[in-house]
């Protein structure tokens, strides 16, 4: 019997082989960094694919010398059917398109290929499970921050760990990461875990309409007692939906809306890991409203307008947070509003007095 690598891998075993898709910005970041630990196929649209065919993959960050994957190092595809033989796919494409990716995949997995979901949003993993029966399916939350800064360039603007569910089936994922140098764990609590992600993400939105950085737009008060506007509505629609979203920083998310609203001099003191984010980093949602895709902005204050409604709750902030983006998605290029805090801030108030 062979011997076992410190992860469990067998010694001299071949690298896992990994698809990944949806390879846009988190997608070709993480097959980057997976790259030299295992066999990664990014499957992605076709202009962006042969932009790594020609130009190779280059990952930076604010913290390490950028790596670079020449386009020999690279596996690239356009179409589901390359996932084949895969023994993890990685589901990194907007929540839109999940019923899409299943059913594209669905001919391709074999019977023990691991699906796993490392989108935003709350029901992925769920709608995964349901169109691809039979297969394993985790849960996983990316923490930290990825916008493509030029052409085959992905910039990591922020940190934290993966967070993927506590199972069997996760571990050859774990183990993966963890040799790709990526900071990795396992929780008990992916249903708490998500809620939380949702409710920090709900600023995403707020940081597209702003058109700033995210460390100049969060170091503004205005636009945090925006996010902390959001974020209550948020936090009453958990309470009726029976959820507790779980504790990702040292500030519980309960108190995170009041945090938000002191003063920027206190701020930046009680939350400087909030603050610890580099100079280029900016929001996936200002990427594609950048880049005119539609955004992810229903599965996000449009989950918590869904979840409200449910409960006969008042969400109106977050329902007019959704009609300003749909209003910057139609927008032409070079029409779109860009919004100072104190501009967004009174029309949020607004919304919410005329209820």
């Amino acid at each position: 019997m062979g011997t076992a690598t410190g992860d469990g891998q067998p010694a001299g075993s071949p690298p896992p082989r990994i698809a990944v898709l949806g390879a846009g910005s988190i997608g070709c970041y993480l097959g980057g960094r997976l790259a030299p630990a295992a066999d990664v196929t990014l499957i992605g649209r076709p202009a962006g694919m042969a932009v790594l065919r020609d130009k190779g993959l280059t990952l930076t960050t604010s913290t390490a010398p950028p790596r670079h994957l020449p386009p020999t190092a690279l596996r690239t595809a356009t179409d589901a059917r390359a996932a084949a033989g895969a023994g993890i796919v990685l589901v990194t494409v907007k929540s839109g398109g999940t019923r899409t990716a299943a059913r594209d995949l669905a001919p391709y997995l074999g019977p023990q290929t691991v699906v796993c979901s490392l989108q935003n949003g709350l029901h992925n993993a769920r709608l995964l499970r349901e169109a691809l029966p039979g297969h394993p399916v985790v849960t996983g939350t990316v923490p930290f921050n990825v916008v493509q800064t030029g052409p085959g360039r992905f910039h990591q603007g922020s940190g934290g760990s993966l967070l993927l569910d506590d199972t069997p089936a996760a571990r050859p994922l774990v183990a993966a990461l963890a040799r790709a140098g990526l900071a990795v764990r396992p929780h008990a609590d992916m249903r708490g875990v998500q809620h939380a992600k949702l409710l920090m993400n709900l600023n995403n939105a707020l940081n597209a309409l702003s058109g700033l950085p995210l460390r100049r737009q969060l170091g503004e008060r205005a636009f945090r007692a925006c996010l902390a506007l959001c974020q209550r509505e948020a936090l009453a629609a958990f309470h009726a939906e029976g959820v507790t979203p779980a504790r990702l920083a040292p500030v519980p998310p309960a108190l995170t809306p009041h945090v938000l609203r002191l003063p920027d001099g206190l701020f930046r003191r009680v939350a400087r890991r909030t603050l610890a984010i580099d100079a280029e980093a900016r929001s996936s949602m200002w990427e594609d409203l950048q880049r005119g895709r539609p955004t992810e902005i229903g599965s996000l204050q449009g989950e918590i307008v869904a979840m409200a409604a449910r409960h006969a709750l008042p969400a109106p902030v977050s329902a007019r947070v959704v009609e300003l983006v749909r209003d910057a998605e139609a927008a032409p290029p070079g029409r779109r509003r860009t919004w100072t805090g104190r501009e967004l801030l009174a029309e949020l108030a607004s919304a919410r007095r005329d209820r």
